[in-house]
Formats: C-alpha cells, sequence, structure tokens
C-alpha cells in the first residue's frame, strides 16, 4: 500500500486518510465494493458504492503512473541521463501530461530535423542565438558553412539552427505547461465538412461548419463529431486562436527586438505550427474525448440502473408473446419460476379464420395453464397484438402487458439461450426471454449484453473497456442490492454475486443441479472451490427463503448471526419471533451489542432487516396501457396527450415510447416548465410519464413531444412565469450539463 496514494486520494475526494487507508486495504485484500459497502462500514465509516468506486479508480490510475515512471526511469538510466535532481522530478510528477512533458526532452526519438542539424554540427549556433545577446546571427553563421556536412551557405546553417531551437522550445515543460492551459480554457472544437459529402453525409449537416469552445461542448456533440470523423465526412480540429498562443510563446522566449531574437521568433512560430500545436491537439483530443466518454458512460450506466431495477410482477404464471405479421407470434407458456411448459404459433392478423383459430388457442392455453398475465413484445405488431387479445372476452381479466423486448434477439442466439434451449427454434426463446423480463427484469436482463439494451448514447464510440469496467460495476451493483434466490438464479445471476465470478457460478449451479436446493447457507461451503473468502463475500446476498435457518432468508451476514441469536436469547423468544414481533423488536437496545468489530451502522441494517427480511429494494409493479387507438405513427397529431414509458435519456432529452413504434423525443427544453440543466433529474428509463405531441414527421419517422404543462413554451429558470420571446427571434437552446473545464481530464492523460 502506497501511503502517498492514501494522501492523495483522501485529499482529492476530501476524505479521511484513514478511510481511504480502509478501503485500499479491503480491496489488496480481494473484497467487492458491494460488500465492502454493505457489511464493513464501521471501517470505512459509512462510505457508500459510488465514493468506493472513486477510490478504486483512482488507485488503479495512481499504480498506472507509478508503472509509467519506473519505466521512464529506466530508459533515462539505460540512455545515460538519470541524475538525481531528474530522478526528483519524476517522482514528483502527480499526472502523466507533467511526467511526459519531464521526459521528452530525453526520450528517444526517431531522426527528426533538430537532430540533422546537430549532426551537421549546428547545436552551437544554436545556443548563440537563443541566447539573444545581440550578436548578429547572419555573420555567426558563415562561421558555420561546412559544404561536407550539408550546410551550403547562411541560409542552411540558420535554418538548421532555427529547427534545433524549435524542439527545444517543443520541449521546454514550462512551455507546454502554459500552451496547454491555454488550450484547455481557449480551446474550439473546429469541423467542416470534407470535400464532397455534403451529400452523402447528410445525417451530419448540423456539423458541416460548426465551431465550439471545447471546454463546454457536450458529450453527444463531441461524439457525433468524432463519428461523423470517423466516417470521412467531417474533418475536426481543436486548438485556440493562434495569435494568443504564438505571442504566449514569445512572451517566454523573447528576450529583444534585435536580429537574433527575430531568428527566434521565426523558431517559436515554426515550433507552434509544426510540433507543438500538432501534439497539444492531441492531448486536448484525448481529453475531450474522454470527458465526453465519461458523461455518455454515466448517461448509460444511469439509464442500466433503471431498467435493470424495473418492478418485477414477480412470480406468476405467464403467457408471452412475440409478435409478428407474415411469419406469426410466438406464444409460449412458463411456470411460476420461469420454466418454460409450451411453446405454439397462432396467426392472429391473417384471415378471418386464422384470427377466429387463434383466439381459441389462447384462450385454451391460458385456461389449460391457469395464465395469470400476458407478456407482449413491444415490437412489430405489438399493439395490434395486444387489441386482439383485449378483444377476447373469456380472457379479459387477465392483464396484458407490453414488455420492451430490446435485446430479446441477442438472447435467443446466444449461447446462454442455446445451453437452456438446445432443441428450441430461436423465435421461441425471444418468447420465453420476453416472458421472464416481465417476471423479472433484472434476472433476464444479466443474460444479455449491456450494450444490447438499447440505453445507451454512443457507446459503440466510446472507450470499450471502460464502458465495460462502468456496466459490470452498475449490473454487479444492482444484483447484490437486491440479492440472489441461490435456489432459483441462473449462472449468469449468480456470476455478478460478489465474490463468485463465472466459475464459481457454474460450480454452484453444477452442486444444485446434483444435490438438490440449498437449505442453509452453510452449505454453500460443500460447493467446490468455494473457499472462506468466496464464502465471506458472497453469503450475504445469496438468499433461501425457505431455509431452515431464517436468517438465510435475509441480508444479515452469517457472520452476525451470533448477534442475532445472543439478542432473541436475551428477549428469551427465537429468531422468527423477532422477525414476526415488531415489539419485540423495539425493546432491543442496540448499544448493548457493540463490539471491536460490529458498531452501530452494522447493528442498525440488522434491526432493519429483521424488520423485513429479504426486502426487495424495487417498486411494486403497476400496470400500464397506453392509449386505445393510436397504434402507429400515422394516428398522431400535434396537441394530443398520451400516456408513454421513458426508454432512454441522453443529454439532450429523453425518449418515450407512446405504442407507436417509434418513441418520441422530448427534448431537453421540452422535459418541464422549469429551466432542467440535468435530463436525468427530470425522467428516468421505465418511467411513466404524459406526452403532449408536438409534431409528426412521418417521412423521416420522427415524433417530437413535451412534457410541459403547456407544450412549446419558453423555459423558466424559476419558478415565475416565463416572458414570452419575439416571435422573430429564434431562441437556441444551449443547455448542457458539461460546463466544468476538463482540466482534470488532462491530469489523467
Amino acid at each position: 500500500m502506497n501511503e502517498n496514494h492514501i494522501k492523495t486520494i483522501a485529499k482529492e475526494l476530501d476524505l479521511k486518510t484513514a478511510q481511504v487507508k480502509a478501503v485500499a486495504s479491503l480491496l489488496e485484500e480481494g473484497s467487492t465494493i458491494p460488500f465492502i459497502a454493505r457489511y464493513r462500514k464501521e471501517m470505512t465509516q459509512s462510505l457508500d458504492e459510488i465514493v468506493l468506486t472513486d477510490i478504486r479508480d483512482r488507485l488503479l490510475k495512481l499504480e498506472e503512473l507509478d508503472k509509467r515512471k519506473v519505466a521512464i526511469l529506466k530508459s533515462l538510466e539505460d540512455n545515460g541521463h538519470l541524475t538525481d535532481e531528474l530522478k526528483s522530478d519524476v517522482m514528483a510528477a502527480q499526472n502523466l501530461s507533467v511526467l511526459e512533458d519531464i521526459y521528452l526532452p530525453y526520450k528517444p526519438k526517431r531522426r527528426t530535423r533538430a537532430t540533422i542539424a546537430r549532426e551537421k554540427g549546428l547545436e552551437p549556433l544554436s545556443n548563440i542565438i537563443f541566447e539573444q545577446e545581440g550578436v548578429d546571427p547572419f555573420k555567426e553563421a558563415a562561421l558555420f558553412i561546412d559544404p561536407e556536412k550539408g550546410v551550403e551557405s547562411i541560409d542552411d546553417a540558420l535554418s538548421g539552427a532555427r529547427d534545433i531551437i524549435a524542439e527545444m522550445i517543443n520541449e521546454n515543460p514550462e512551455a507546454r505547461k502554459k500552451l496547454r492551459e491555454i488550450y484547455i480554457k481557449k480551446g474550439m472544437i473546429i469541423s467542416r465538412v470534407a470535400s464532397g459529402m455534403e451529400t452523402t453525409g447528410a445525417k451530419y449537416k448540423d456539423y458541416f461548419d460548426w465551431n465550439e469552445s471545447a471546454v463546454k461542448a457536450p458529450s453527444h456533440r463531441v461524439l457525433a463529431i468524432r463519428r461523423g470523423e470517423k466516417e470521412d465526412v467531417l474533418n475536426m480540429t481543436i486548438a485556440p486562436p493562434e495569435q494568443g498562443a504564438v505571442k504566449l510563446l514569445e512572451k517566454l522566449f523573447i528576450r529583444s527586438n534585435a536580429p537574433d531574437s527575430e531568428q527566434v521568433r521565426m523558431a517559436i512560430n515554426d515550433s507552434y505550427k509544426r510540433l507543438m500545436s500538432r501534439s497539444m491537439e492531441t492531448e486536448i483530443r484525448l481529453a475531450v474525448k474522454k470527458r465526453a466518454d465519461t458523461q455518455a458512460i454515466k448517461v448509460f450506466t444511469d439509464n442500466l440502473r433503471h431498467l435493470i431495477l424495473s418492478p418485477p410482477l414477480g412470480s406468476k404464471r405467464v403467457m408471452a408473446i412475440d409478435p409478428g405479421f407474415r411469419t406469426g407470434c410466438k406464444v409460449v407458456c412458463l411456470d411460476r419460476q420461469g420454466k418454460l411448459l409450451h411453446h405454439d404459433t397462432i396467426y392472429p392478423h391473417s384471415s378471418k379464420e386464422m384470427v377466429h383459430k387463434a383466439g381459441h388457442i389462447v384462450e385454451d392455453l391460458c385456461r389449460n395453464y391457469k395464465i395469470e398475465a400476458i407478456g407482449i413484445g413491444n415490437g412489430t405488431a405489438g399493439r395490434e397484438t395486444e387489441t386482439f387479445l383485449k378483444e377476447l372476452t373469456s380472457i379479459r381479466d387477465i392483464p396484458v402487458i407490453l414488455v420492451n423486448e430490446s435485446g430479446a434477439s441477442i438472447y435467443s442466439a446466444s449461447e446462454t439461450a442455446r445451453r437452456e434451449f438446445p432443441d428450441i427454434d430461436l423465435t421461441v426463446r425471444g418468447s420465453v426471454s420476453i416472458g421472464r423480463r416481465l417476471m423479472d427484469p433484472l434476472s433476464e436482463l444479466v443474460k444479455i449484453d449491456p450494450k444490447s439494451i438499447g440505453v445507451g448514447q454512443y457507446q459503440h464510440d466510446v472507450d470499450q473497456a471502460a464502458l465495460k469496467q462502468s456496466l459490470d460495476d452498475v449490473v454487479i451493483s444492482c444484483v447484490n442490492a437486491v440479492g440472489v434466490d441461490i435456489n432459483r438464479a441462473s449462472v449468469e445471476l449468480l456470476a455478478y454475486v460478489s465474490g463468485l465470478g463465472p466459475q464459481l457460478a457454474n460450480n454452484i449451479f453444477e452442486y444444485r443441479n446434483e444435490h438438490g436446493s440449498f437449505n442453509s447457507r452453510k452449505e454453500l461451503k460443500n460447493v467446490p472451490r468455494l473457499g472462506p473468502k468466496a464464502f465471506e463475500q458472497s453469503a450475504g446476498f445469496l438468499r433461501i427463503p425457505d431455509g431452515d435457518n431464517p436468517l438465510d432468508a435475509s441480508a444479515v451476514h452469517p457472520e452476525s448471526y451470533d448477534i442475532v441469536y445472543t439478542m432473541s436469547k436475551n428477549l428469551d423468544c427465537t429468531v422468527s419471533d423477532l422477525i414476526l414481533n415488531s415489539e419485540l423488536r423495539s425493546k432491543i437496545n442496540i448499544s448493548e451489542y457493540v463490539t471491536e468489530t460490529i458498531g452501530i451502522p452494522t447493528l442498525n441494517d440488522i434491526i432493519e432487516e429483521l424488520s423485513k427480511p429479504g426486502r426487495d429494494p424495487r417498486k411494486e409493479f403497476e400496470l400500464f396501457s397506453f392509449s386505445d387507438g393510436i397504434n402507429k405513427i400515422s394516428d398522431l397529431k400535434p396537441g394530443v396527450k398520451l400516456p408513454g414509458i421513458v426508454t432512454n435519456v441522453t443529454a439532450f432529452g429523453a425518449f418515450v415510447d407512446i405504442g407507436v413504434h417509434q418513441d418520441g423525443l422530448v427534448h431537453i427544453s421540452e422535459m418541464s416548465d422549469s429551466y432542467v440543466k440535468d435530463p436525468a433529474k427530470i425522467a428516468k428509463v421505465q418511467q411513466k410519464v404524459k406526452v403532449t405531441v408536438l409534431e409528426v414527421d412521418i417521412e423521416r419517422n420522427r415524433i417530437s413531444l413535451s412534457m410541459k404543462s403547456v407544450p412549446g413554451s419558453p423555459k423558466q429558470k424559476s419558478g415565475k412565469p416565463a416572458k414570452a420571446k419575439p416571435k422573430e427571434k429564434k431562441v437556441i437552446n444551449k443547455n448542457t450539463p458539461f460546463n466544468n473545464p476538463f482540466a482534470e481530464a488532462f491530469k489523467k492523460i
């Protein structure tokens, strides 16, 4: 453990050194973020998962910085450049940008123009000129003419000297620091259409002639421009005004107006245009990209969290339908555990005879399998199938629910689905996924690559490693927050439990198949390769609802069972009595049970868990219906008010499903009667909302919606009514959650 890293992180995150040290120690021991947050509150002073993740990620970054320092020191030593002073500078560097600036003059490089000039013996001339003591540079240059070395004239000598000076300026740490500050404060993103791409790249039309401050550019615009650049539609540059950058360098290096200073001035211009501007643009592009990625990933992870924590219908006998017109609707019947009992195909959108037959099949299946709910995929023919079912009078009491089917086709073709249903058609597997997703979104969605679920923003353009880490963190957090029934969970779900992973999850699954259901958490210790550490990390998150010990159904960790036993003994009752009787629990004075390792936070958690053992933190399921008669985009009219479900939240607004097979966009300016800075503060994925249709573009398949009480009215910045703007003035919404400088991104490059 690096004490300097602990102090650095404590200062950056405004935490106590002891807190950061405790977290670092627990992470080194193999503890997971959910375990630390839930069961080691005394050690961390109740830090939540967000802060714990920040500490973990910063520790990794500082470790990467240390590795780079070691590599640089080795290179300096191998090449004979290392001095005590240089070593001290390297070790003191707080970020990669500063570290690389220190190393740059000594970094092995290909032959440059300055290298060639030095080989010609022009370094002494460059030093004389750079001193700027008022010498005549032309006279001095004449002394260095040497045709044998390739210096044919005074101009050749001066040109070579300027090349050396230009490189010296480029490698000057102070100059790079100052220039970097200008790029951060005044850098502009400049986007222009590439020659000949005006027509083929029409989707990027907004960025054909676009200028914007890099420090204020929102994530979605940065990523859109970069995608356009990648597709050769746009040309993008990032730079501050050239004049200001050059003047800054002149202020640092020009000492007079003498002829030798004029040579330095020429070298400065060359250094900026040929060397410094390019390397600085590379840095700032990386910083802007990193910042855009961070925000886009946050949008994605927030949306994913709300989606997978959607309220579950619960253990019900479900009929699930993957709708279709030409190929028919694939129907499956599932038991309360999600087991496939029957599958069939109906054609409710064909001839009268086929519609009549489809109705009889559905009614028979509902009766035979005692169906309690019907889930329909919300894709093609979804609303039409919903209408067909609601017209069947004999099943009118069974709720019909449209289910977001994004990613169901990905699951149906996956190795997981093939392993579970080796002899069943892809489309039937998709129907099963729809039904299970209705019963328990979390358990089913963990089987699908999160990038396929459709709640991201430019997810394929961001850093994929960072995205995967963040998505994994969210899924792990959600799975462990809800808890997992060890006797019903799939291998995929078990793999996300704290301390397990794919191999141990598979071992648990195989053990369960061989020995039957687990009756107690203690049995976990019999699972092959599941050792004490894995048991410690996972046991509290695994539930056994009908086990021998009532505490095994709760989030009370086995390491705390003795405390609960002592509580029940002191009250002369059983553990079950404590769980069932709130009056008994009210008699417990938790301060009497404080030990060296267990304090008030853990004891409070225990009492809360005893009151609702294994409580699911997700909300109760609520039925939702789209407006009848509004099934396709052509049914929409401006001004119509409709119910909808938020399907995606982005930096510029929210997309809402209103039941017409095409989500509508509620732009950020139409999300509230008050000023909105961050759409995520107003809308959440799966949230039920009321919207008003503003505009319908059937040709481009676009729908504009509003969540305002008075759609289209000017946005407000306070509780006061907004003043109407003159019609001739077009108000451009400049809302952006990205209004902080990205200097921190530079520190981490």
